[in-house]
């Protein structure tokens, strides 16, 4: 009765650690996938958000250019002197229409609210490159992980039985690893 009880005691031991093994590999295996989702996330974000951050910042630009230089042109038409009532009326109305606290500030100051933009697109920049960096480095660990999970003793004895097989490092082409040219993509 003994000996039954050490059989089963060991074969219970056994199937634990069999299991514990092929359990680790599959959360290797879903880690490195997580990690990889969350990169493509990332590199989603980078694609999408860049041109969109750049175009808000060459509207605006824009914008606030054809603003000044609106009020510009209003404030010489009126000085001119050679407007008639009505028409020096619907100068003035125009004029205020856009407002005096603006031009204030656009002939003091005409880069105030552009240089915020651009201020805010160059932190988007920052935080989105620092966190695709981040989203790297998880999925290489966690590609690092599977690979030591797939290779060493004992989880290599059960590795290839479940189809699983080292996974390579991503690499990057010589374009990828290149800064964005954020000049070419306001001239596009």
């Amino acid at each position: 009765m003994n000996t039954l009880i050490a059989v089963a005691i060991i074969v219970i031991v056994i199937l634990v650690i069999i299991v514990s093994i092929r359990n680790g590999l599959i959360a290797r295996r879903n880690g490195v996938e997580m990690a990889k989702g969350s990169l493509d996330a990332m590199l989603k974000k980078r694609y999408d958000l860049i041109p969109n951050l750049i175009a808000t910042v060459q509207q605006y630009s824009t914008y606030e250019a054809d603003t000044l230089s609106r009020i510009t042109q209003l404030r010489t038409k009126g000085m001119q002197g050679n407007l008639t009532a009505n028409e020096q009326a619907e100068v003035d109305t125009q004029y205020q229409a856009l407002g005096k606290n603006f031009l204030a500030l656009a002939e003091n100051y005409p880069d105030l609210k552009a240089s915020e933009n651009y201020l805010e697109l160059q932190g988007s920049l920052n935080e989105t490159e620092e966190q695709i960096a981040a989203a790297r480095r998880t999925y290489n660990a966690a590609i690092n992980s599977h690979n030591n999970g797939v290779e060493q003793f004992p989880g290599s004895m059960f590795a290839s039985g479940m189809g699983m097989v080292r996974k390579e490092m991503p690499t990057i082409t010589t374009t990828e690893s290149q800064n964005i040219d954020v000049k070419k993509l306001f001239n596009s």
